[in-house]
C-alpha cells in the first residue's frame, strides 16, 4: 500500500476517530485515503484552529487529538496550537505534509523545516525518510504523546513517500522508543517521607495541579482530601479536581486567583504540590515559599522538580500511584481544627458578593455564577484568554475534572472557540459545551463559525463585549497611568447579526436583570447559540474608579 494508506491504517489501529485539518498538495494523499477509512476528517477554516480543536478533543477524551496540515505555511500555522498543547501537557499528534524528499533543503515551494521549528515545544518529532518506518513511527508517536507527562508529537511526511507503495508489515509493530522510559512506581521511601511530613504539619495545604487531571487521579485525590480534611488550593489547570463549591477547596492561587487561596498557601507550614510546574502566574514568589514552609513536590516529570524551587521532599512518580501509596499511610490523620478555622477565615476574606442590580452593564462575575447555577455545572466550559478566563475560573462552580478547557500555560487568544468545537465533537452531545470569550479573542476565532455550521457541531457561545482588549486595558490603567493605547476594538461587527449570517441564533443582554432569560434562551436553543453580554469597559476596577476615569476617556476621544 502507499505511504498515505499506511498512515491512515495506523491511525485506525490507534483508535483515531476524528482528524481536524486543512488540505494542501503535500498532505492531500493522506486526506484522499482517509475518505476510504472509518476516520472522519473535519475541515477547519485555519490550521491553528485545527490544532486547538485537536487539543479540546484530547482534553475531553483523555486520548491524543489529531490534526493535519500541508507543508510550509500550513505547517507553520499549526505551531501556536502545538506550543499551546505543550505548555498544558495535552496529548496531540500533528501530521504535516512535506515537499518531496529530493527537494528538501532546496527552498522548494512551500518548504519549511517544521521539525526544526517545533523541537523546543514538542515532546518529540519525526521526519519520515523511509515509508517502511511509517507504522512504527505512528505507533511510537501515540505512545509518546499519551504516556508519562502528555504532550504533542509531530510527524513530517514528504509527499513522494506518501505516494509510493510499500510492503505493509504483517504484524503491527511493537512500540520501541530508544531512550524513552515512562516513570513507573514512585519511590516508597520518599512517599513515606511525605506521609510523615503531613502528620507533623500544623498548617498543611495541598496545591493541586493539572498532573492530577492528566493522570486521571481525581477519585483517589478526593478520597485523600475527604479522609484528611487538608485544605486544597489549585492552579488553573487543577481546577475541577475537587468541586469548586467543596468545603475542602479554597480557590485558585496566583496573580489572578482568589485572595483566600493565596492567604492559605502563604500561611501554611507544609505545602504539598501535586502535578504542578510552579509557573510564575501561579506562584510568583517560589523562593519565598521555599524559605517559609516545608515543601513537598510530586510530579511525573523529573525536570519540573527543582526547576523553579528546591523542595524538601521531591517525589518523581505518577500522581495516581503516589496517592494510592499515600492514602493507607494517612489513615486516622485529620487536619487540626485550629488551622481549618483559620483557613476558612482566609477564604471568607477572598469571598465577596457581586453586584446584581441593574447598572447599564452586565456584571460578568454575576453572569458566571448564574450560568453555573442554571446548568447545574454539568457542562464543559472552554475559555479564551484574558479577563473572560479569570471571571470564569473564579466564579463558575467546576464540579468534575476536565470540565475546564483553557490555555493556562501559554495564554493563547483564539483558543477558546476551536477548543470548544473539538470538545463538542468528543462529547457527541452527551453534555453541553459552552465557550466563554471576550470580543477581542472571539475575533481571532470567527472563521471557525463556518466549521461549526458545516459539520453541525453544537457549541453555546458567550461573548463578553466591552469593546476593549480588557486585560491589557486593565494593565494600562494600573501600570501606565491610564494611557490607553491600541486596546479599543472600534470597527467590531454586530456579533449577533454576524452569527445570524451563519444561520446561528443569537441574543444580546445589557442588564443583570436580563441574565437569567438570556442564559435560558441560550441553553434551551437547539444547536449552537451566541449570547452577546455587554460589560463595563472598566470592569473590574470598581465604580469609584469608573466615575473618575470614564469622563477622562470621553474627553480624550
Amino acid at each position: 500500500m502507499t505511504g498515505a494508506q499506511m498512515v491512515v491504517r495506523q491511525l485506525e489501529r490507534n483508535g483515531v476517530k476524528v482528524v481536524f485539518g486543512y488540505p494542501g498538495a503535500a498532505n492531500a494523499p493522506i486526506i484522499d485515503r482517509m475518505s476510504f477509512s472509518s476516520i472522519k476528517h473535519i475541515l477547519t477554516r485555519n490550521e491553528q484552529g485545527a490544532a486547538h480543536m485537536a487539543s479540546g478533543y484530547a482534553r475531553v477524551t483523555k486520548r491524543a487529538g489529531v490534526c493535519t496540515a500541508t507543508s510550509g505555511p500550513g505547517a507553520t500555522n499549526l505551531i501556536t496550537g502545538i506550543a499551546t498543547a505543550y505548555m498544558d501537557s495535552v496529548p496531540m499528534v500533528a501530521l504535516t505534509g512535506q515537499v518531496a524528499t529530493p527537494l528538501i533543503g532546496k527552498d522548494a515551494f512551500q518548504e519549511v523545516d517544521i521539525t526544526g521549528a517545533t523541537i523546543p515545544f514538542t515532546k518529540h518529532n519525526y521526519l519520515v525518510k523511509d515509508g517502511m518506518d511509517i507504522p512504527h513511527i505512528v505507533n511510537d508517536a501515540f505512545y509518546i504523546a499519551q504516556t508519562g507527562r502528555p504532550g504533542p508529537v509531530l510527524i513530517d511526511l514528504p509527499m513522494d513517500i506518501l505516494k509510493q507503495e510499500f510492503d505493509y508489515p504483517d504484524e503491527d509493530p511493537e512500540v520501541s522508543v530508544r531512550g524513552y522510559k515512562v516513570v513507573g512506581k514512585a519511590n516508597e521511601t520518599q512517599v513515606k517521607k511525605v506521609a510523615a511530613a503531613i502528620r507533623e504539619a500544623k498548617r498543611p495545604v495541598i496545591l493541586a495541579g493539572g498532573g492530577i487531571v492528566s493522570s486521571d487521579a481525581a477519585q483517589e485525590f478526593r478520597k485523600l482530601v475527604d479522609a484528611t480534611d487538608i485544605p486544597v488550593v489549585s492552579t488553573m489547570m487543577g481546577i475541577g479536581v475537587v468541586p469548586s463549591s467543596s468545603s475542602h477547596y479554597y480557590g485558585m492561587v496566583g496573580s489572578h486567583g482568589s485572595k483566600g487561596a493565596n492567604l492559605v498557601i502563604n500561611h501554611a507550614d507544609t505545602v504539598i504540590i501535586m502535578g504542578a510546574r510552579l509557573g510564575d502566574r501561579a506562584l510568583s514568589n517560589a523562593a519565598g515559599l521555599e524559605k517559609r514552609a516545608k515543601v513537598v513536590h510530586i510530579d511525573i516529570d523529573p525536570a519540573e522538580i527543582g526547576k523553579n524551587m528546591q523542595p524538601d521532599i521531591p517525589v518523581v512518580g505518577d500522581i495516581k500511584d503516589v496517592l494510592n501509596q499515600l492514602l493507607p499511610q494517612l489513615m486516622g490523620f485529620k487536619t487540626n481544627d485550629e488551622w481549618l478555622e483559620k483557613a476558612r477565615e482566609y477564604k471568607a476574606l477572598g469571598t465577596s458578593s457581586v453586584q446584581s442590580e441593574d447598572t447599564g452593564y452586565v456584571n460578568p462575575k454575576y453572569f458566571m455564577r448564574r450560568l453555573s447555577e442554571a446548568t447545574a455545572s454539568d457542562v464543559y466550559v472552554s475559555t479564551e484568554v484574558g479577563q473572560n478566563q479569570i471571571w470564569a475560573t473564579n466564579n463558575f462552580n467546576f464540579t468534575f475534572p476536565r470540565s475546564l478547557i483553557t490555555s493556562a500555560g501559554f495564554g493563547t487568544m483564539g483558543y477558546g472557540l476551536p477548543a470548544a468545537i473539538g470538545a463538542s465533537v468528543a462529547v457527541e452531545g452527551k453534555k453541553p459545551v459552552i465557550a466563554i470569550m471576550g470580543d477581542g479573542s472571539f475575533q481571532m476565532d470567527l472563521p471557525e463559525l463556518a466549521t461549526m455550521c458545516q459539520w453541525d457541531i453544537p457549541v453555546k457561545m458567550v461573548v463578553f463585549q466591552n469593546n476593549r482588549l480588557g486585560m491589557v486595558h486593565e494593565h494600562q490603567f494600573l501600570l501606565y497611568k491610564s494611557n490607553y493605547q491600541a486596546v479599543t476594538l472600534d470597527g467590531s461587527p454586530d456579533f449577533a447579526k454576524l452569527a445570524e449570517a451563519y444561520g446561528i441564533p443569537a441574543g444580546n443582554i445589557s442588564e443583570n436583570s436580563q441574565v437569567d432569560d438570556g442564559i435560558a434562551a441560550m441553553m434551551q436553543s437547539e444547536g449552537s447559540y451566541l449570547l452577546v453580554v455587554s460589560v463595563n469597559p472598566f470592569e473590574p476596577t470598581g465604580d469609584a474608579l469608573n466615575d473618575k476615569y470614564l469622563p477622562k476617556e470621553a474627553e480624550a476621544k
